[in-house]
């Protein structure tokens, strides 16, 4: 079979990536192992335009969100559900110092679109610990990542486009048209294969951090779900008093096993926010493709043109990843430059260091 392009991978980089090009009108295969507990599907989904203890604007919020936005309300209204919700953010403040950072910050231009109110005392809310108040963000929201993933992933055994099996590079033949993978021909192929890029051979040499995140759901009886809850971790409501709580960093153990340590420090972050009794339902970890200087990856090769990067968002994957995949789609059918800041360019240095240490390179 001849398709445009093959697809490594569908979390969400690649589904989204996916998508965007079948939309152009290619004919796209995705190749992915069904997984439970991917990065992905562990994920809460968050869309934050503030993060961090020093508030700083996420990167290209101002272009992100609004393609997030409408390329998931495109999705909700194809498949007749909805996907994204739309939530304000009340980010606590954990102390004086925190209070008088951000009113130094927000001084500044560029905050209106996203502050909906700042309080500098309690807002008397049952259960909530901020005695220091906290600003209430705007714009946010979560995905259901999970459900999302299985309406495409359904679409593409609808159809015929996805090879539901784990990719075996062995089986990858590079030829002088693009590439060919058992009995499927393509013009290019694209890893979006998440933290597993560190095992791909082809580039392997990228400086990919994998890093473990636990994520826990809850059940409690009273916590309000009006607003998404931030303090060192996020508490997203999920529906019938359940909340998924968030996540821990651990680049140590990069495998995808649930600890007790990373168990009990997510309990005491939500018992800093509430003083609601709760019970834990489920423990779910799964491993981010984080990257040092935290922007994605995303290119070509550079010696074999014919195959591709899209990955490294870590827990940014939701608000980034539209936007991202139209301009990289844009750039494979060369209508447009791929951004500098995310092209693994940046890195060839990296690979011609690696290529002179490993003469098995491929």
């Amino acid at each position: 079979m001849n398709y445009d392009f093959i697809v490594v991978g569908h979390g969400l980089a690649g589904a989204i990536l996916g998508y965007t090009l079948r939309k152009r009108g290619f004919k796209v295969l995705v190749i992915d192992e069904p997984k439970e507990n991917s990065a992905s599907k562990v994920a809460a989904g968050l869309v934050n335009p503030i993060a961090g203890k020093r508030f700083a604007k996420s990167w290209m919020a101002d272009e992100f969100i609004p393609a997030a936005d409408a390329f998931y309300g495109e999705l909700e209204e194809r498949y007749g559900q909805e996907l994204f919700v739309h939530k304000p953010i009340y980010k606590i403040f954990s102390s004086v110092e925190e209070q008088n950072t951000w009113m130094a910050k927000s001084a500044g231009e560029g905050w209106h679109n996203y502050i909906l109110a700042t309080y500098t005392q309690t807002i008397n809310q049952p259960d909530i610990h901020d005695p220091y108040g906290g600003i209430m963000i705007g714009r946010g929201g979560y995905l259901k990542v999970a459900e999302t993933l299985n309406l495409l992933t359904a679409e593409l055994l609808k159809k015929g486009l996805l090879l539901p099996e784990r990719f075996d590079v062995a089986h990858l033949a590079l030829t002088s048209e693009g590439v060919r993978y058992k009995d499927a021909q393509a013009k290019q192929l694209v890893f979006c294969e998440g933290y597993q890029v560190v095992n791909n051979p082809y580039f392997k040499w990228l400086p990919l951090q994998p890093t473990k995140g636990e994520v826990l759901e809850v059940q409690t009886q009273n916590f309000t779900p009006e607003c998404i809850y931030n303090k060192a971790v996020y508490v997203v409501p999920v529906g019938e008093g359940r909340f998924k709580i968030g996540a821990t960093y651990n680049w140590r153990q990069p495998d995808e096993e649930v600890t007790p340590a990373g168990k009990e420090e997510l309990e005491e972050r939500f018992q800093q926010i509430t003083s609601q009794e709760f019970s834990v339902q489920n423990h779910w970890a799964g491993i981010r493709p984080a990257v040092r200087d935290r922007r994605p990856l995303a290119g070509q090769h550079p010696e074999h043109s014919q195959l591709n990067v899209f990955n490294g968002m870590g827990s940014k994957g939701v608000l980034m990843a539209p936007y991202l995949a139209q301009n990289f789609a844009d750039a494979l059918e060369g209508k447009a430059n791929l951004m500098p800041e995310i092209h693994i360019s940046r890195y060839f240095s990296l690979y011609y260091n690696y290529k002179e240490h490993h003469n098995h390179q491929p």
